[in-house]
C-alpha cells in the first residue's frame, strides 16, 4: 500500500506550493506585459513557494546560455551573464538534458565562478532543463543559502513548472522571429492559393487512408471555412473607437474561453497535453500582434479583415518554414484566429453542437475543436490530415467511431448535408451515392448490428469449446478510454498494456505521479483480474516527438524498446516505479518487450530490485510483481529455455515476430504480401514457443494481432494456446467461434498446418475444415 508519510508529503507539497501548474501560470501571463515580465514574475513566484532564496532563468541564444530573470542573484548581471554549454552547472544541466541536483556546488568539478553574481554564498544548487520537444531552450536554477537535498516530489514539481515555462518561451520567441524575418510576409493572394494535392476521385469516391474501422451512413457536417468560422460581414462600426473596442472585448472573450478549454481539456487528457493553451495565451498577449491589428484598423480596415488577414500572414509564414515542428505551429496561430473571429460575431463556443446526426469532415481537427465537439452525435470523421496518431483519430477509436484520415480534397469536394458513406476496409468515402449502393451498404450496417447484437449474449460466458476446453481472453489496450471498451466486451484483464501511447500523447516525458496515475485507474479497472504492462516500447514505427533518437537505415532493426529503456535507465526505473506502484491497487504483471539476449533480463531485473528497494526506503510496501517478456524476435524463440530460468511468464508479440522471420517490413506496401500470420515458418516458431512453455512450466500468452483473426485464433488454439490478448471487439466473435468447435478437431488441423508448403496451402485447409465457422465472423 502506499505509505501514510507519502501521502501526507503529497498534501504538505500541494499547500506549500500551491501552483494548480496550469492556472497558475496561466493568470502569470494574463498578469504579464511580454515575455520578460512572465520570467520575473515566475521566478518570484517559484523562489516563494519553494521556500528558497535563488530562482534564475537562463535562455538559449546563439549556443549561450543568457540569465533572463533572477530572484537571489544581482539584478545587474540579467542579460549580462551568458554561459556556455560546457561552463557551469548551468551548462552541465543544458548540456545533459537532466535534472543536476548537487549541495555544496562549488566542490563540483563543474563549477562555474562568476564575478559579482552572489552565487559563493549558495550551497546548494537544483538545475532544471527547459526543452520544448527536443529543442534546448534553456535551463531553470534553484540555490539555498542552507545546504539542501531537494526530494523527488519537489524536483517532479519544479519540472512540471519547467515544462509549462517551455510552451510559454517557445510561443514568445516564435512571435519574435516571425517578425525579424520580414521575408516570411507573403501577399493575401498567396495566402489564399491553395496547395493541398487533388484528390483523388473516381465515381464521387474520394480514397484515403484507414483512421479507424467501421462503416458510417450520414449527412456530411463540414468544419472548413477559413480560420473555422462562417464568414462574417463587415457591417461593422465605422467610427475607430467603436471598432477598437470590439477588437479589445474579442481579446478578452478568447483569453477567458482559452482558460475554460485549458481546464476541460486537462480534465479529459491531462495537464501537459492542455498545456498548449499556455502558448495561446502567450499570442493573445503579443504586443507586436496586436498593434498590427490595431494598424489595420487606423487604416480603415473593418476588424474582421485585420484579424483575417494579419493572422493569415503567421499562419503563411509558420507554414512556409523548412522546419516540420514549426510548420506545425500554424494549427495554434489557426487555432487563435478563429478563436477571434467567433467572438467578435458573438458566437458561443463552448461545445460545437451538430444540428443532426453527422459524418464531420475537415481538414483537421485543433485541440480546441476535440475539446468542443459533441461526441454523440459523430457518426464518422474525415480529415485531410493525415495524422493517424493524432488527438482526433485517438478520440475516434476511444469512441468507436470509423475514421479516414489523408482524404485530400475532402472539404472542397463535400457539400454540406451531403449524403455520404465511409467505408474504413476499403479506405473509401463515397459522396452522394445512387440509391442502389446506399440501399447496399445500409443492408451491410444492419446485418453487422444484428450480428452484434446476437454476439452479445457471449459477454458473459466463458470462452470454451464444444468439449469443454477453456481459453482466456483478455484485452490489448494502450488508453485509459480503452479501459470501458474492454470491460463492456467481458475481457479478463488485460494481457498487453502498451504503456508508450501516454508517452507519445504528450510533450515531454511523464513524471512517477503521472504515470502511476495512469497505471493505477487502468489497475483498478480490473479488480481481482491481471493486468500485463509492456514498458515503454518506441523506436521503430513509434518514436516520440520529444525524444533525440538516432537517424537509422533501418529502425526495426536498430535502436528501439527495451534497447532505449536499458541506455536511459534513470528513466526507465522511473517507469518501473510507477509500475510498482500500481500493483498496489491490483494485480500486475510487468513484461519487457523485445528482449535478444539473458544479459538484457539480468538488466531488466536489476532495475525492477532497484525500483523496489527505492520505493520501499520511501515505507511503500510493494507486492510481488510476476515479471515476464516478450517474445518478438527468432533469436529470443531458440533462447526460450534459457529465458524461462529467468522469468515468470512469456508473452508473444506476433507483430514483430512475423516481420523478423519473412524478412517483410509490416509497414512497407511493397512487401506486405510477404508478411503473412499463416506462413509455416511463422507457425511453427510458435509451435517451439509453446512446447518450451509446457516444458519450462511457464505461462505463455499471445498478443499480435493475428490472434483477433478467427482462421489464426483456431490455429493457435490448436496449437496448444489457452491465453489471448486481443483487441476487445474481437471478443464475442472469437467466443463464439470457439463455441462451436471442438479441441480434437482444432488439435487435428493445426497439426496438418505445420506440414504445409505455404501460408496459402493453410488457408485452403482451414478453410476446408472449418470455413463455414470462421467466413460468418469476417
Amino acid at each position: 500500500m502506499p505509505p501514510q508519510s507519502i501521502r501526507n508529503t503529497d498534501d504538505a507539497r500541494d499547500e506549500r506550493l500551491g501552483l494548480s501548474t496550469l492556472e497558475d501560470i496561466s493568470k502569470l501571463i494574463l498578469q504579464s506585459q511580454g515575455l520578460e515580465e512572465t520570467l520575473r514574475n515566475i521566478v518570484r513566484l517559484v523562489a516563494g513557494r519553494m521556500q528558497t532564496e535563488v530562482c534564475s532563468i537562463y535562455l538559449l541564444d546563439d549556443e549561450r546560455l543568457v540569465l533572463r530573470a533572477t530572484i537571489g542573484l544581482a539584478l545587474d548581471a540579467v542579460g549580462r551573464i551568458s554561459l556556455g554549454l560546457d561552463e557551469g552547472l548551468i551548462g552541465y544541466t543544458a548540456e545533459t538534458r537532466n535534472v543536476v541536483n548537487v549541495d555544496e556546488p562549488q566542490s563540483h568539478p563543474r563549477f562555474h565562478y562568476i564575478a559579482d553574481s552572489n552565487e559563493e554564498i549558495y550551497h546548494s544548487f537544483l538545475g532544471i532543463p527547459l526543452h520544448d520537444r527536443q529543442r534546448m531552450i534553456g535551463v531553470m536554477a534553484i540555490q539555498t543559502i542552507e545546504p539542501r537535498q531537494f526530494n523527488a516530489i519537489e524536483i517532479s514539481t519544479l519540472t512540471t513548472i519547467a515544462f509549462q515555462l517551455s510552451a510559454v518561451v517557445a510561443s514568445a520567441r516564435l512571435m519574435d522571429r516571425l517578425e525579424r524575418e520580414s521575408q516570411l510576409r507573403v501577399d493575401a493572394s498567396t495566402h489564399a492559393a491553395g496547395h493541398q494535392p487533388s484528390a483523388t476521385i473516381t465515381d464521387s469516391i474520394l480514397k484515403g487512408e484507414l483512421g479507424f474501422g467501421g462503416v458510417a451512413i450520414g449527412p456530411a457536417f463540414l468544419i472548413d471555412e477559413e480560420l473555422g468560422v462562417a464568414d462574417i460581414g463587415d457591417d461593422e462600426p465605422v467610427e475607430l473607437e467603436s471598432k477598437l473596442d470590439r477588437l479589445a472585448d474579442a481579446f478578452e472573450k478568447s483569453k477567458i474561453e482559452t482558460l475554460c478549454l485549458e481546464k476541460r481539456l486537462a480534465q479529459r487528457l491531462g495537464e501537459e497535453d492542455a498545456a498548449i493553451f499556455h502558448s495561446h495565451l502567450m499570442i493573445l498577449q503579443d504586443r507586436v500582434l496586436i498593434d498590427k491589428l490595431r494598424g489595420h484598423i487606423h487604416d480603415g480596415r473593418s476588424v474582421t479583415w485585420s484579424i483575417k488577414h494579419v493572422i493569415g500572414e503567421y499562419v503563411n509564414a509558420f507554414q512556409r518554414m523548412d522546419d516540420p515542428y514549426l510548420q506545425e505551429r500554424a494549427a495554434d496561430m489557426e487555432d487563435i484566429g478563429r478563436r477571434l473571429l467567433a467572438n467578435l460575431g458573438g458566437q458561443v463556443r463552448d461545445v460545437i453542437a451538430l444540428p443532426y446526426d453527422a459524418i464531420v469532415v475537415a481538414k483537421s481537427l485543433l485541440p480546441s475543436d476535440i475539446a468542443m465537439l459533441d461526441h454523440a452525435k459523430i457518426l464518422g470523421l474525415v480529415l485531410e490530415a493525415s495524422d493517424s496518431n493524432g488527438h482526433a483519430v485517438i478520440i475516434a477509436k476511444s469512441l468507436g467511431i470509423p475514421a479516414l484520415v489523408g482524404v485530400a480534397g475532402a472539404s472542397r469536394h463535400v457539400e454540406p448535408g451531403a449524403n455520404l458513406i465511409l467505408d474504413s476496409a476499403s479506405r473509401a468515402l463515397h459522396i452522394d451515392p445512387a440509391q442502389s449502393i446506399q440501399d447496399e451498404y445500409r443492408r451491410l450496417k444492419i446485418d453487422g448490428v444484428r450480428q452484434q447484437e446476437a454476439l452479445q449474449q457471449y459477454k458473459d460466458r466463458d470462452a470454451v469449446t464444444v468439449d469443454g476446453t477453456r481459453v482466456s481472453l483478455r484485452a490489448n489496450i494502450g488508453l485509459l478510454s480503452d479501459v470501458a471498451i474492454a470491460q463492456q466486451h467481458g475481457a479478463l484483464g488485460v494481457g498487453l498494456y502498451r504503456t508508450e501511447l501516454p508517452y507519445m500523447s504528450r510533450a515531454s516525458f511523464p513524471d512517477r505521479q503521472t504515470q502511476y496515475e495512469i497505471y493505477r485507474r487502468v489497475v483498478e479497472g480490473f479488480p481481482g483480474q491481471p493486468v500485463t504492462v509492456r514498458t515503454l516500447d518506441i523506436g521503430g514505427d513509434k518514436m516520440l516527438p520529444y525524444f533525440d533518437s538516432p537517424k537509422e537505415l533501418n529502425p526495426f532493426l536498430g535502436w528501439r524498446s527495451v534497447r532505449v529503456s536499458l541506455d536511459h535507465r534513470e528513466m526507465f526505473q522511473t517507469q518501473i516505479e510507477a509500475v510498482l506502484m500500481a500493483a498496489t491497487h491490483g494485480n500486475v504483471r510487468l513484461m519487457f518487450p523485445m528482449v535478444t539476449t539473458i544479459d538484457e533480463i539480468a538488466a531488466c531485473k536489476e532495475i525492477v530490485a532497484n525500483a523496489r528497494q527505492s520505493l520501499s526506503d520511501q515505507g511503500w510496501d510493494i507486492p510481488h510483481v510476476p515479471v515476464g517478456v516478450m517474445i518478438e524476435v527468432p533469436g529470443a524463440v531458440a533462447l526460450a529455455d534459457h529465458f524461462a530460468k529467468e522469468v515468470d511468464f512469456f508473452a508473444l508479440g506476433t507483430n514483430d515476430l512475423i516481420q523478423y522471420l519473412l524478412a517483410a517490413d509490416r509497414a512497407n506496401p511493397a512487401v506486405s504480401r510477404y508478411y503473412d500470420s499463416l506462413h509455416p515458418a511463422v507457425l511453427s516458431s510458435i509451435a517451439q514457443m509453446v512446447a518450451a512453455a509446457k516444458r519450462c512450466g511457464r505461462e505463455l500468452c499471445i498478443c499480435g494481432e493475428m490472434a483477433s483473426d478467427p482462421a489464426c485464433f483456431a490455429i493457435l488454439v490448436g496449437l496448444g494456446l489457452r491465453e489471448f490478448s486481443v483487441s476487445s471487439p474481437s471478443i464475442f466473435g472469437l467466443k463464439a467461434l470457439l463455441s462451436r468447435l471442438d479441441i480434437d478437431q482444432l488439435t487435428m488441423m493445426s497439426q496438418q498446418a505445420l506440414t504445409q508448403a505455404s501460408g496459402n496451402h493453410v488457408r485452403q485447409l482451414v478453410d476446408a475444415m472449418i470455413g463455414d465457422e470462421t467466413e460468418s465472423l469476417r
